[in-house]
């Protein structure tokens, strides 16, 4: 009589994040807290002078500059401007990117895998002010975009697509997808598939294994490449400053202007310490959305 041994499969536990640290040995972590340092120090110096040029002058300590922030109604307009394109942006890219990185993982075909990494991977070898004088190119009225879409009937006129919002919002969604991308990649590739084929398998439909067991593991490169990407954008200065109008101004090119033009370097530390506050608040909101998701809990 022969015997027959089955093998249940159970899914790898996930290794702790204490467990991984401990695994790492004193080369890597040199070769890690050296730079870290650097970029530390750096930082703590440039934060010292934030808060002396933000709450200090000739006279000692003052409010002056951050009352003058806030209670100027065109700062915090360009305040919420900046949010809301880095918002647009944001989003955009993560609309554009999931499917493009779900695509990555699923397909079979490596031929396809480079075509599509190598698109993602292009812009980064190209300067940024060439992409973006490349986006002037085909936004402005006589360019590519809308005669294409004046030649298929389905404008009778050109559209205003540049020195306005929309252009600033298409050419940074450009420019920061690769980001996106690459964040969700990163964490889509290390989930294994035979959970979903153990999902349908017990009876799920794809769409509904894919919402339930591929999505929710997804979330921390969900995350991740949206904090990126939002931190970026807020920060950005090129791409409004050549695309955008008078009335697309960020905090970006306000700080440059104080800085170059009025010379008023309190006010530049003042919008300067504003993006550093609006960051870390990101920070701390994303650290709070990952600490009550049951499935990040798990992957702790």
């Amino acid at each position: 009589m022969i015997e027959v041994k089955t093998e249940t499969w159970v899914p790898d536990k996930q290794v702790s994040f204490s467990h991984r640290l401990a695994r790492i040995s004193g080369l890597q972590w040199l070769l890690l807290i050296i730079p870290l340092a650097y970029i530390l120090i750096l930082m703590f110096f440039s934060m010292i002078d934030f808060f002396k040029l933000s709450f200090f002058n000739a006279d000692g300590f003052t409010l002056k500059y951050i009352k003058s922030f806030f209670s100027t109604p065109v700062y915090l307009k360009v305040l919420w401007l900046t949010l809301k394109i880095a918002l647009l942006v944001t989003v955009f890219s993560l609309v554009i990117a999931y499917p493009l990185a779900y695509s990555l993982v699923i397909t079979k075909s490596e031929l396809w895998k480079k075509i599509i990494f190598s698109a993602v991977l292009i812009p980064f070898w190209i300067s940024l002010l060439v992409r973006t004088f490349a986006w002037t190119i085909l936004l402005r009225k006589n360019g590519v975009i809308n005669i294409i879409l004046m030649k298929l009937g389905i404008i009778d006129q050109p559209l205003e697509l540049i020195y306005n919002t929309t252009g600033v919002v298409i050419a940074m969604t450009h420019i920061l997808l690769p980001y996106m991308v690459l964040s969700l990649y990163s964490v889509m590739a290390g989930i294994d598939q035979r959970l979903l084929q153990a999902a349908q398998g017990m009876g799920a439909r794809p769409w509904k294994a894919f919402l339930q067991v591929f999505f929710p593991l997804s979330v921390p490169g969900l995350l991740s490449g949206s904090l990126l990407v939002f931190v970026m954008g807020i920060g950005y200065f090129i791409t409004p400053a050549l695309l955008g109008g008078p009335d697309t101004i960020m905090i970006s090119m306000l700080i440059e202007s104080n800085i170059n033009t009025t010379l008023n370097w309190h006010l530049a530390s003042v919008l300067a310490l504003v993006l550093f506050v609006a960051t870390i608040l990101l920070l701390l909101i994303a650290l709070l959305i990952t600490g009550k998701n049951p499935v990040l809990k798990e992957l702790e």
